[in-house]
């Protein structure tokens, strides 16, 4: 019986690969302690606040979510200071950027991102059949005139992330402004700002105060990092009010799940604890870079919640070695880094344990 045929685009793609997961690791090597710092995972989970909101939500999984997250929309639409029609929310920004690309994007049009930017953009386009175009990053940061110069008349979206994943990097608010400026105005600017709550650079843009000064701008946000809730899987954006009708109309209904909206809302109003997890990533943070330098590795300075560190040797020998040691980091190869590998800020204990296991290695 013949196979049904899929478009040639598919056949093309590699499936995502995501961190290793510990229990995989546990059952390969029958050890019981493994450190994950691969998945750029909050340490220490969600506020409180938020799990005793999800545990009162869970009673009531067997309806189905409010489809217009109305309560979310409607803090989410206070907090980035403009209406409840300019709000998405979706499963995840990864759904945000998927709904995006499927509401203004054709096989005839394209979308630009930068070398050694998040991969996502790249795997949805591919899914899509949409032609992907690369600028060229600077060194291993964004190339803001790069970007600029691969717009042509048949560019529909513009993604840039600030700061970036993988490398940390980011584009200053001048650099941002330019963008905004310079970019064809039929282009759908996309900042996506994943890692905002961790940023201590005084000269890195905060999206949402410039949401006026383009209007085809998106500035795309997630719980899934700062406010530690992953699993819950809930992403949103701030746009034009056309861009979130576009977007209503392709998204698949049901998008954000109920215990996930329950838990972004009370996540938000934890300032307390958000103080805490970003003064923990902002101390180890520090503490993990000094250590890489101190076992012989160089290391990108980040504005994340990780760290992107060079390993003369090639990235997989070193990945392979901490994996024995019960540590699982990030390599980094499909994202044109072979010879790099990302290490996620974790707690204090598992920070340490990481750092044991490089400095043996590196022996």
């Amino acid at each position: 019986m013949p196979e049904t045929t899929s478009p040639a685009w598919v056949h093309q793609l590699r499936p995502y690969v995501p961190g290793k997961p510990t229990d995989e690791l546990k059952r390969e090597l029958g050890i019981e302690r493994v450190v994950k710092l691969a998945s750029n995972e909050n340490p220490l989970g969600p506020s409180p606040h938020a799990v005793e909101a999800m545990v009162a939500a869970s009673r009531n999984v067997h309806r189905y979510p409010d489809p217009a997250c109305f309560d979310l929309k409607s803090r989410l639409a206070a907090f980035a200071g403009v209406e409840s029609s300019r709000i998405v929310v979706g499963n995840g920004s990864n759904e945000v950027i998927t709904l995006l690309i499927r509401a203004f994007c054709t096989r005839e049009q394209n979308v630009v991102a930068s070398q050694y930017g998040f991969i996502a953009y790249k795997v949805v386009c591919g899914a899509a059949g949409v032609p992907f175009r690369e600028a060229s990053a600077n060194g291993l940061g964004t190339d803001v005139d790069a970007l600029i110069a691969q717009c042509d008349e048949n560019t529909q979206i513009l993604f840039i992330a600030n700061p970036n994943n993988p490398t940390g990097t980011y584009a200053r608010r001048e650099e941002i402004l330019r963008l905004l400026k310079e970019t064809p105005e039929h282009v759908l600017v996309v900042l996506d700002e994943a890692y905002t709550e961790y940023v201590t650079a005084s000269d890195c843009p905060d999206g949402l105060t410039l949401l006026g000064e383009r209007e085809n701008l998106v500035v795309m946000r997630t719980f899934s990092k700062a406010y530690g809730l992953a699993g819950c899987r809930v992403g949103w954006a701030a746009c034009p009010a056309f861009v979130a009708d576009r977007v209503n109309r392709v998204r698949e209904p049901f998008n954000a799940n109920h215990v996930g909206q329950a838990g972004a809302l009370a996540a938000m109003d934890d300032a307390e604890f958000m103080a805490k997890v970003v003064e923990l990533n902002t101390r180890e943070m520090a503490r993990l870079c000094r250590g890489i330098e101190d076992a012989g590795f160089s290391y990108v300075p980040s504005q994340g919640n990780f760290v992107l560190m060079a390993t003369p040797d090639g990235g997989a020998p070193l990945y392979d070695a901490l994996l024995k040691e019960g540590v699982i980091v990030r390599p980094l190869a499909g994202y044109g880094l072979p010879n790099h590998l990302r290490v996620t800020v974790g707690t204090e204990s598992e920070n340490q344990t990481f750092l044991d296991a490089l400095t043996k290695i590196s022996r």
